[in-house]
């Protein structure tokens, strides 16, 4: 299938090119699978300097890119995303690929084009994150409350709407997976997404410190770290990070607590290497940073949900609490002392090379070769979830739910 693949006509397409995050990721790993691609984005604000990880491609934008604030404030543009997505004439492709969170698995697509969606999730903030995303934005209540949740209604109608023209649904997680069914009622096949493993190693020595880092957004939960460690004088907490959450958290900080804010990447692997463990209080649908951790050979102690309870061995790589509250992280820090010698370095560096990009380059490439084939031959290509699955990660998911 490497000739077929690569004498394709490709389009990809992203939902906004503005930094070099988690999806962004996933992204340059597509690309490196077809270089002849084609990339397609509602905006596209990178820098010269930023260009790298898309092979310093052209790309084609939408209308989006030259309204008013588009720059800063793209996002207050989404009741016009749906419209901006299907303004793409993608009519000369033989292969979409659509990296998608929001909007982009929209694009149109006809019966001759084989359409793969990698989805990071259905559209969150308006599907069952709904009401979380009007409480942390203020918008509970008033006009623009009810503005914001016409809007979001809009949103899930067209989601729904265009959900037919994607023939495989690719899931970053199981728990990603879930959602796609419960939105959609659609399979799909899991893939994890890729980490640099090999830009993290172990090393011999470490501090008599914890860690966190993470943009400081309500969800990633870091006021919650910050309470917890506070109320344990006795053990001292480092935090990387920034973001609008940073005042909060700040107020919060004990003597024992030090926020270091934003810093370089180097600055934040040392810290990350020399830990005694990791600490994760998000619910994320996959969840970088545990997974880089462990690659220090890092123990990571994580909130038991999300893509954590896939990534994360309970008792061997990382310990689990229940619930988002200072007292069940505090319970987990005390259990995690108690049995600090039970986790191996080497243990958690080998889980964590289960998720490095060399795994996701073979993997995806698999899939899609499998996906053209079924696509060429006349079958569903939901056909080879299930064969896939068993080869990719077992009989069954390995889930360690607490």
């Amino acid at each position: 299938m490497e000739r077929d693949r690569n004498n394709l006509k490709v389009a990809v397409i992203h939902e906004w090119l503005v930094t070099h995050a988690g999806s962004e990721r996933v992204l340059e790993r597509m690309l490196t699978a077809f270089p002849q691609a084609d990339l397609f984005s509602l905006v596209d604000f990178l820098g010269p300097e930023q260009r790298g990880f898309i092979g310093h491609r052209s790309v084609t934008t939408s209308f989006l890119q030259h309204l008013p604030k588009a720059r800063t404030a793209f996002r207050q543009y989404l009741p016009l995303m749906p419209l901006a997505i299907e303004q793409f004439d993608l009519s000369g492709y033989d292969l979409i690929l659509s990296s998608s969170h929001a909007v982009a698995k929209g694009v149109l697509t006809g019966p001759e084009q084989l359409h793969v969606c990698m989805c990071y999730s259905p559209v969150r903030y308006a599907w069952d994150l709904q009401h979380q995303y009007l409480r942390e934005s203020g918008l509970e209540q008033g006009v623009k409350g009810a503005a914001a949740r016409a809007v979001l209604h809009y949103i899930r109608l067209w989601d729904t709407r265009t959900e037919p023209g994607v023939d495989l649904f690719i899931s970053i997680s199981d728990f990603i997976a879930k959602r796609v069914r419960k939105v959609y009622r659609r399979p799909s096949l899991i893939l994890y997404p890729p980490v640099d493993t090999s830009a993290f190693t172990p090393a011999e020595e470490r501090d008599n410190i914890y860690m966190t880092a993470s943009r400081m957004v309500p969800y990633k939960r870091i006021d919650l770290i910050v309470e917890a460690f506070s109320r344990m004088p006795d053990k001292r907490l480092v935090v990387i990070g920034d973001g609008p959450e940073m005042p909060k958290i700040r107020a919060l900080a004990a003597p024992n607590v030090t926020i270091m804010g934003y810093q370089p990447f180097d600055v934040m692997r040392e810290q990350m290497r020399r830990a005694r463990a990791f600490i994760f209080a998000a619910e994320e649908d996959f969840g970088i940073a545990p997974i880089e951790a462990q690659a220090c050979g890092t123990p990571v102690i994580a909130y038991g949900r999300g893509g954590a309870v896939e990534t994360i061995r309970d008792g061997e790589t990382g310990l689990f609490f229940e619930e988002q509250t200072p007292r069940s992280l505090m319970d987990a820090v005390f259990r995690f002392e108690d049995r600090k010698t039970d986790f191996n370095p080497a243990a958690c560096r080998e889980n964590a090379l289960r998720f490095s990009n060399q795994r996701f380059d073979h993997q995806f490439r698999q899939a899609m070769d499998a996906a053209l084939l079924a696509w060429q031959s006349g079958r569903n290509p939901e056909d080879l979830i299930a064969p896939l699955s068993v080869e990719f990660h077992g009989a069954t998911l390995e889930r360690k739910p607490i």
